[in-house]
């Protein structure tokens, strides 16, 4: 008899969980991590997964075993256990013969099982690929998948991180996995789901297993609990699983260091003090303050946590991970619902959903979210959240963009009133009539009744803030100043498309006749249309000919720089200048001065009847 067959007498499964004969004698020689001492052993404890059960379910009842599987997600959701609870089910066998085939309900240990969750049955075969990369260790695997099964019903590979495989390892996997004895089933497990092959994957059912949600891993802490005889506040099994975000095995992992550092019943300060966390209580309070914009008061709360032992890229996330819960509870009420969070974070952020607008939530969120990436590089983290919490404080009372247009309109067409401006009287005396036109130049905001004679003068005195709004239109005479224009406006793209792709056919102010060479854009004419009504203050006809029309600028230039080489050429002068100095040749031609006006009084250099050219 093989090993397996020996020490796989059928007992009770305890519960589910990898709690047989040999975990209990580990347990006697030393301590087992809750994260191996649970490990599930069958599907009815495999929590979060129920669409891969279901699958499985399915396909064992109706026969349709594929003869591969890939498992991929997060580290911690149980790709590995999945592994062997699917090589436990193919290989399931009672000794009195009543399961005969494959099955997900097993109820107690078979045959196969103990030997099979403890990874070491003979026809079970784990593989590690981030140590086991090479072609070699695939061949090893391609010759013995032809021989049949030892003692169980079928020959399982479990090969985990699989994406590790080295391209000759995958390329030769690809044989066999398409056809491989009717005996031999692999199962894959990986993290990388995009770095395995697609000619592998095609060969694969898959299967994504989803992060486990944080009430289910709260439930699942309570039970392992009472199993441990631990007593645990709910408000820390809570944030334990928070901060697992979604890992069975970081929550278990961190669960373990919990009731080490308690020493006793595990509360929630001390889970708090063992994760780095701020006091979700003293993080509310911070985020009231900054959304009253009470700046000291948030400088005071800050810096009270961050002096406790605070760190403020935490202080900082925490924030963030509130006025998430906040902008939740707006949307979906119910969400306020899972006691995940403590009483007192649903009550709290009940009351904010309703008195903070969805605009406000965002723009909190969005800055956060800049800061925290500050923090974490700056020098100095504690001054950088602390400029953090002034930004989003300061900008706690400023309106959002829908009422800003509401205090617009409410105030007649001119800017919203600043703060502090409903306390300040409008002013009065001889003063006003210089005053008065200063303050509209700058903010032209609606004009309060004038109090005295002396500012109803400065009032009708005063241009209207619809009269020096308005912008008059602008008149363009030629094509060159219509490139000149964009050349003001900056606009260098449509400045060069103007000298080296349009050729002018007619020019009217408002009108814009042109040819078009190949190289020019499809879209120069509707983006200069555009661009000209925007820059003008007026509508523009820009009209495409079938005519020739003039040269464009820049071969106007080229030829007016070659004529000025030419002419400079024919100088004598400079004919002289080029013999005396074989190889050289004009380069530019370049205007140092104006020309000079004629007049009929001569200049002190034409006083002795010379010509000027000299």
């Amino acid at each position: 008899m093989t090993d397996s067959d020996t020490s796989a007498t059928p007992s009770e499964d305890q519960g589910g969980f990898d709690l047989g004969r040999a975990g209990a004698a580990q347990d006697a020689a030393h301590y087992r991590v809750l994260a191996r001492k649970y490990r599930p052993t069958n599907f009815d404890n495999l929590i979060g997964q129920e669409a891969l059960v279901r699958t499985v379910s399915n396909a064992f009842e109706t026969g349709r075993i594929p003869q591969a599987w890939i498992l991929t997600g997060v580290r911690g959701v149980g790709k590995t256990t999945t592994a062997r609870i699917l090589a436990r089910a193919l290989n399931y066998e009672l000794p009195d013969g009543s399961a005969s085939g494959p099955t997900v309900k097993m109820p107690v240990l078979g045959t196969h099982c103990q030997a099979i969750m403890e990874s070491r049955h003979i026809d079970v075969l784990e593989m590690d690929a981030a140590s086991h990369t090479g072609v070699d260790d695939v061949r090893q695997i391609n010759d013995s998948v032809r021989y049949a099964p030892s003692s169980a019903r079928y020959k399982v590979y479990i090969i985990d991180e699989v994406h590790m495989l080295s391209t000759a390892a995958f390329n030769a996997f690809l044989k066999t996995l398409e056809e491989p004895p009717a005996h031999a089933k692999f199962v894959f497990a990986t993290t990388e789901i995009r770095k395995v092959p697609v000619t592998v994957l095609s060969r694969c059912q898959r299967f994504d297993l989803k992060r486990v949600e944080a009430d289910v891993l709260m439930a699942h802490l309570a039970n392992i609990a009472a199993m441990e005889n631990v007593e645990a506040e709910a408000e820390a099994l809570g944030m334990i699983a928070r901060a697992a975000e979604g890992s069975v095995r970081d929550s278990l992992s961190l669960f373990d260091q919990a009731i080490a550092h308690a020493a006793g019943p595990v509360r929630a300060e001390d889970v708090r003090q063992m994760l780095g966390l701020a006091d979700r209580a003293r993080v509310i309070d911070l985020f009231d303050a900054l959304a009253r914009g009470d700046i000291v008061a948030a400088f005071k709360e800050f810096r009270e946590q961050y002096d406790t032992g605070a760190d403020p890229v935490v202080v900082l996330s925490d924030l963030a991970e509130f006025v998430n819960f906040v902008t939740r509870v707006k949307i979906v009420p119910s969400t306020a619902d899972n006691v995940v969070f403590g009483e007192t974070e649903r009550g709290r952020a009940r009351e904010f959903a309703v008195k903070l607008s969805m605009r406000v939530l965002s723009r909190m969120w969005q800055m956060l979210l800049k800061g925290i990436a500050e923090v974490q590089g700056a020098t100095r983290p504690a001054a950088a959240a602390e400029m953090v919490l002034v930004r989003i404080a300061y900008v706690a009372d400023l309106p959002t963009p829908d009422e800003a247009i509401r205090m617009i309109d409410q105030n007649g067409g001119g800017a919203p009133l600043p703060v502090g401006a409903a306390s300040r009287g409008p002013p009065s005396g001889a003063g006003a009539s210089s005053a008065m036109p200063q303050a509209a130049s700058v903010t032209p905001m609606r004009p309060a009744a004038p109090r005295t004679g002396v500012e109803a003068q400065a009032r009708m005195a005063m241009p209207s803030p619809a009269a020096t709004a308005a912008p008059q239109p602008l008149k363009i005479a030629s094509f060159p100043d219509l490139v000149a224009l964009a050349a003001a406006q900056r606009d260098l793209q449509t400045k060069s498309a103007l000298e080296a792709d349009v050729r002018l056919v007619r020019f009217e102010d408002g009108r814009l006749e042109v040819a078009m060479e190949r190289s020019a854009s499809r879209t120069l004419i509707n983006d200069l249309a555009r661009k000209l009504e925007q820059w003008t203050g007026r509508r523009w006809a820009v009209i495409v000919s079938n005519a020739e029309g003039q040269p464009t600028l820049r071969e106007q230039a080229t030829q007016a720089r070659s004529e000025r080489e030419r002419s400079a050429e024919a100088d004598p002068r400079v004919r002289e200048v080029l013999a005396r100095f074989p190889g050289a040749k004009i380069v530019e031609v370049r205007h140092l001065a104006p020309d000079l006006p004629d007049t009929d009084i001569p200049d002190d250099d034409t006083a002795d009847g010379s010509d000027g050219d000299d």
